[in-house]
């Protein structure tokens, strides 16, 4: 038997262990001595045999080799104007049960009937997780119950029985046309083909242009749960977004379309008595007081401030106003019910 013989093999030069990177770093022209004091240097026995000759072949073709592709990531669908890492991802996951605070799934509610929600209900819900920054997954629950997906989202928003999916939230909801969408609507893209591909749903905020190209939608993505201008119906495939209409949505005459003025206080005192409402005239092009700081800074606590680019100050602006249409529009007002001017009722809601 012939005597066994040892052979020095130095690491594979693309090697990205600390050890490889340090030893580049600090002996980047000495090959030789990288070889004798590398952390991740090694030994190989050298059998003097065919097959063990062979077996040494295949190591040595192995290690200088590229290294096995990894699976791709799932990609999610480009939207322009958005940094590639902030678009949304596709998968999801399937219909399932809410989830106890053990993490396990809980027996659904007595009569797992669905519930009856006004459109301010649907949005505040929608804000919790806005608020929460809910982490994006497929299958993690968050401690109200829900998954921690798109359609699980909208599940929690709308207060269903069940964790749904994008093929099954049709289920619980009407199909409606673009002119009658309203705040807590969605817009749902289901790929029946491929679910993996492209589905996604979001929650109709209402308008923020008068053309209708932009709206405020609230949706579940990866990082997390978030509020953004989106253009109409969707950054990408577009066309194949459709929009519905929970099928427990409370009936609200002020959202019947064509109202024209701002509902009247309910308990219906003089406006300057509701919660210390001072008068439309301090809101106003022009009008500068302590109120329109006050105003703005509810705006911003009830998740309405995204259009103040420095702190809301005693100076009536634009950004006044569109604060105050897209609170007045969660609350299904339209026309001049929703003119971005505060009301009486529009300080009572804003301030209850």
């Amino acid at each position: 038997m012939e005597t066994p013989v040892f052979e020095e093999i130095d690491p594979a030069s693309d090697c990205e262990c600390p050890g490889c990177r340090h030893w580049r770093r600090v002996l980047p022209h000495s090959p030789a001595g990288r070889a004798l004091a590398h952390p991740a240097a090694y030994r190989t026995l050298v059998v003097a045999t065919a097959t063990a000759a062979a077996s040494a072949t295949a190591v040595s073709v192995l290690g200088a080799g590229p290294a096995a592709a990894l699976p791709a990531a799932a990609h999610a669908p480009h939207r322009p104007g958005v940094p590639a890492g902030d678009e949304p991802g596709t998968p999801q996951g399937p219909r399932s049960p809410l989830h106890g605070s053990t993490g396990r799934p809980a027996a659904p509610p007595a009569g797992a009937e669905l519930a009856s929600l006004t459109r301010t209900e649907i949005l505040d819900r929608a804000r919790t997780w806005v608020a929460a920054k809910v982490p994006y997954s497929l299958t993690a629950y968050w401690s109200d119950g829900y998954r921690q997906d798109c359609s699980g989202f909208v599940s929690m928003a709308w207060k269903l029985p069940a964790n749904e999916w994008t093929g099954s939230l049709g289920t619980v909801a009407d199909r409606i046309t673009k002119a009658e969408l309203q705040p807590g609507d969605i817009l749902l893209f289901h790929n029946a083909s491929d679910p993996e591909k492209g589905s996604h749903v979001v929650i109709f905020g209402g308008w923020t242009d008068g053309t209708h190209t932009t709206y405020t939608a609230y949706e579940q993505t990866p990082p997390h749960t978030r509020e953004r201008d989106t253009p109409y119906a969707y950054w990408s495939d577009s066309a194949k977004y459709l929009p519905y209409r929970y099928k427990g949505v409370a009936a609200s005459a002020a959202g019947k379309a064509g109202a024209r003025e701002e509902p009247a206080p309910a308990a219906g005192p003089a406006s300057h008595g509701v919660a210390g409402y001072p008068g439309r005239g301090m809101f106003r092009p022009g009008a500068d007081n302590a109120y329109v700081t006050r105003l703005g800074r509810q705006l911003v606590r009830k998740g309405f401030g995204t259009y103040y680019t420095r702190g809301p100050g005693p100076r009536w602006g634009e950004a006044d106003r569109r604060g105050v249409q897209a609170f007045q529009r969660a609350q299904g007002w339209r026309g001049g019910a929703a003119d971005g001017y505060p009301g009486p009722e529009t300080w009572r809601r804003l301030f209850s």
